[in-house]
């Protein structure tokens, strides 16, 4: 099924996606481009389980620096390069990275170069615990920007725990059986 971009640059663009894949929704892409429009244009973003890259190339077209693209999927890893190889000519190389890695062991090599993201996004399998397994990691490892911002797209069925290690959960936004769940850490953010 295609994606196509929702915003900035590259607004209507079409990606491929894995077959196999359940892409973010245009919606849902659209909400969370709206929340970050601040934050993007400059940014440093890691795409966690990234399926086709759509979150990472909306990132891209709203003007954020440098995306990382990180999943175990090889059918998701060829469908994110076969979309940088579209965009080659306006996208330069030292804007992305894109890792072939189960996410634990994606932070722990991104947390071992000293590595810092103003914007994670965690869009792990439904259903799954693979999310809660991606914070727990994001916890244990610095990765995460003074000011920075780590949302977990998941089920409204899933329960994920309103704080973990140094992470906080500060809103949650509903569109219909999904949820994004936006986090900070508490010990880099100066008191209120």
């Amino acid at each position: 099924m295609p994606v196509h971009l929702t915003g900035g640059r590259w607004k209507g663009r079409t990606l491929a996606t894995p077959a196999a894949q359940r892409p973010t929704g245009a919606k849902i892409r659209l909400a969370l481009g709206n929340i970050l429009r601040e934050i993007l244009p400059g940014a440093r973003v890691l795409d966690g389980f990234a399926g086709s890259g759509a979150v990472g190339f909306e990132a891209l077209s709203r003007g954020a620096a440098y995306v990382v693209f990180v999943d175990s999927d090889a059918d998701s890893v060829m469908a994110v390069r076969d979309n940088l190889d579209k965009l080659g000519m306006e996208l330069p190389r030292s804007a992305w990275r894109v890792m072939h890695l189960e996410i634990e062991r994606g932070i722990q090599e991104l947390a071992n170069t000293g590595a810092q993201f103003d914007v994670i996004y965690l869009d792990a399998p439904y259903r799954s615990d693979d999310g809660k397994k991606a914070l727990n990691a994001l916890a244990q490892c610095a990765i995460l920007a003074p000011s920075g911002i780590v949302v977990v797209e998941h089920h409204r069925g899933t329960a994920l725990p309103p704080t973990l290690g140094s992470l906080e959960q500060f809103k949650r936004h509903r569109y219909g059986d999904t949820v994004l769940s936006f986090y900070l850490d508490t010990t880099k953010r100066p008191p209120a």
